[in-house]
């Protein structure tokens, strides 16, 4: 079956966060164990950030080329789960570094990008009334983020093992 491919940006969009994105949930999950924990809090918020501007010119991306269309054989509710889940990875890329960056501007280091410069704090106090909120929204969205991976994932080699329809190929 003949696919049309997404375009090389959206393509080179969805690698690049994929690969940020199960970068940050390992160490997100791992963290705890590790003797070096600010070393790797560092990379985790660094890569944060990157998430959230990838996402923002991914997102621009989106809205200036279209996608291609899905195949025929796509029946409407699988199309509203993948509209569905790509709108909850957009929000949740968005969403989830805005959370560690307010709730690290609240903590006592400071927010070095991968040591080579200091990312402006927001004004937030520690007993403030967004520290505490943002801290355990973004623990509850790193679980909710894993999971949707773990659905894309399953769905994408659905697609490509059992139903063989090319909607993994136009992403490769």
């Amino acid at each position: 079956m003949t696919v049309e491919k997404y375009n090389l940006g959206a393509r080179w969009f969805h690698w690049t966060l994929a690969i940020l994105v199960i970068l940050n949930l390992a160490s997100g999950l791992l963290h705890e164990p590790l003797e070096d924990v600010i070393q790797l809090m560092t990379v985790h918020k660094s890569i944060g950030l990157i998430i959230l501007l990838v996402t923002i010119g991914r997102i621009v991306w989106r809205l200036r080329w279209t996608k291609p269309p899905l195949p025929g054989s796509i029946s409407p509710l699988e199309r509203m789960a993948a509209s569905a889940t790509h709108l909850a990875f957009y929000a949740l890329m968005l969403i989830m570094p805005l959370t560690g960056w307010i709730f690290s501007s609240a903590g006592k280091y400071p927010l070095s990008f991968f040591g080579l410069f200091l990312w402006p704090k927001l004004p937030i106090s520690k007993d403030g009334p967004l520290a505490g909120p943002a801290h355990e929204g973004h623990e509850i969205l790193g679980w909710l983020m894993l999971a949707l991976v773990v659905l894309h994932i399953a769905a994408a080699l659905r697609h490509h093992f059992l139903l063989k329809d090319g909607i993994l190929r136009r992403m490769l």
